[in-house]
């Protein structure tokens, strides 16, 4: 639910509200009253009557101050989305007939990416004649896998997509808790 779908005060066009009002330490109190008569009310208050649950039969409004109810929603948006951590699909490309220390670097990388806590997407393109032998691709594909051991969980298992085939690994999870407490040295 977002502020843009709240309507308050006059907004609220329907016969009847529930009306449920909060006071610091008294229960909670619900009650089926018409829209006028909570309307009233909110402005006895000095308070805005904000639609909370447009969906519900008959609506289910609060009395509260819109502007600070508004500004807490955007506070819990921000925070909610400062937490999040955005995961970015990084790619690597190599070809069937990859030399050994092209595929050493190329796995390097691959390792190094998921250390970052990125997904990665390794490709291998065929050229030509190479698409009548995709097994060489997958043996490519296998060999990144021993190198890069232990730190992977694969998303999705190689598979051809017209002249390339691909797989997508993402980082194994960090176990919580585990580890020693910074901050006390010996």
């Amino acid at each position: 639910m977002s502020e843009k779908d709240l309507r308050i005060n006059e907004q609220i066009r329907v016969r009847e509200v529930r009306l449920i009002r909060e006071g610091g330490d008294q229960p909670i109190v619900q009650s089926i009253m018409p829209t006028a008569e909570a309307l009233s009310l909110a402005r006895e208050a000095g308070m805005d009557l904000v639609e909370v649950a447009p969906q519900a039969v008959p609506p289910v409004v609060k009395i509260l101050d819109y502007g600070k109810f508004k500004f807490e929603n955007e506070k819990r948006v921000r925070d909610s989305k400062r937490k999040q951590k955005l995961l970015k699909l990084k790619e690597i490309r190599m070809q069937p007939k990859i030399d050994d220390h092209d595929l050493d670097f190329k796995s390097k990388h691959v390792s190094e990416f998921l250390g970052e806590g990125n997904k990665v997407k390794v490709t291998i393109r065929f050229r030509g004649r190479e698409l009548a032998h995709t097994e060489l691709g997958l043996d490519v594909l296998k060999e990144v896998l021993a190198k890069i051991e232990g730190e992977y969980v694969m998303d999705k298992p190689p598979a051809m997509e017209g002249r390339f085939m691909s797989m997508v690994l993402s980082p194994k999870a960090k176990k919580q808790g585990s580890g020693v407490s910074q901050g006390t040295a010996p």
